[in-house]
């Protein structure tokens, strides 16, 4: 049974069409909330719905809220960012009955700066445990993890580790949270947060950040990743990476495409089919852009 949150409070978990959107992930399975049916719907999500900031490339703005994600990421079958996706997850937690709070994180990917916290993850009790879902990275996980110091998760080919950190702040102790990635040089701090809740204004907020801000980075370029058991794809503008999970000869293989080409990579490898006005409009971006020095 859906529970509902007064206001602002709530994920609008009733505007969702909740058949339409486990179509869209291609899943069928149980609905109580259950440990079972969150991992898979987590993998579900991951697995068929891509990471991208196409309208940012394309000109438009980035708009929330359940109905505008569920007509982009659902009807037209297009993937969106963090905030994006994890707005659409907790419309969907929210309708199928899940206790969770909503969190965000600072992203680091091994720097030791001070970044803002920019990425949307879900912190979810379920069964008399809690587990970190972050749905939205692109990069996995594709299930959740428990909230445990040390704790490790092998996901096929992807390794993932949550880590409990003591800080503190003005002499005061804060509880925070680290997620490491496993890759080819060993553990990579992915990003780290506190357990304060956020909540729709908050992701609100960062979101014009994310998607406006010169220092974003995800402005000035295109950008989509995909990741399944095996295989992760990431475009970079016109430069296409492919990272093998399973340490073959050749795990990380590198392709610069053509502008035009794009398009096709898109559909091909990433799930995203842009309509004609779309896919020219892209392609006169990335000549634009392809012809300007790369850092």
């Amino acid at each position: 049974m859906m529970t509902h949150a007064p206001g602002d409070l709530s994920w609008q978990g009733e505007e969702l069409d909740l058949d339409a959107y486990l179509a869209r992930i291609g899943y069928d399975g149980d609905r109580t909330p259950t440990l079972a049916t969150l991992r898979a719907l987590q993998r579900a999500h991951v697995t068929a719905i891509p990471f991208e900031n196409l309208e940012i490339a394309l000109g438009r703005p980035v708009v929330l809220g359940v109905k505008t994600l569920q007509d982009k990421m659902v009807h037209r079958r297009r993937g969106g960012y963090c905030y994006e996706h994890t707005e659409l997850f907790a419309a969907a937690l929210e309708r199928l009955g899940f206790t969770f709070t909503a969190l965000s994180a600072r992203v680091s990917m091994g720097m030791e700066k001070l970044l803002p916290a920019t990425h949307a993850l879900l912190r979810v009790e379920v069964e008399g445990d809690t587990w970190l879902c972050d749905i939205g990275f692109g990069a996995g996980p594709l299930e959740p993890l428990r909230f445990e110091d040390g704790e490790e998760s092998a996901q096929g080919g992807w390794a993932f580790r949550l880590e409990r950190i003591a800080t503190s702040m003005s002499g005061l102790p804060v509880e925070r949270w680290a997620l490491h990635q496993h890759g080819p040089e060993g553990w990579l701090l992915r990003h780290s947060f506190a357990l304060a809740p956020a909540y729709r204004i908050d992701y609100e907020v960062g979101n014009h950040f994310v998607s406006t801000h010169p220092r974003s980075p995800f402005t000035g370029r295109a950008y989509a990743q995909y990741l399944d058991a095996e295989t992760k794809h990431e475009l970079d503008d016109t430069r296409l990476k492919t990272v093998h999970a399973d340490g073959r000869a050749d795990p990380v293989r590198h392709r610069d495409l053509e502008p035009g080409e794009v398009p096709d990579a898109l559909a091909g490898l990433f799930g995203i089919e842009l309509d004609a006005e779309d896919t020219a409009r892209l392609v006169a971006e990335l000549t634009r852009t392809s012809r300007e020095p790369r850092g």
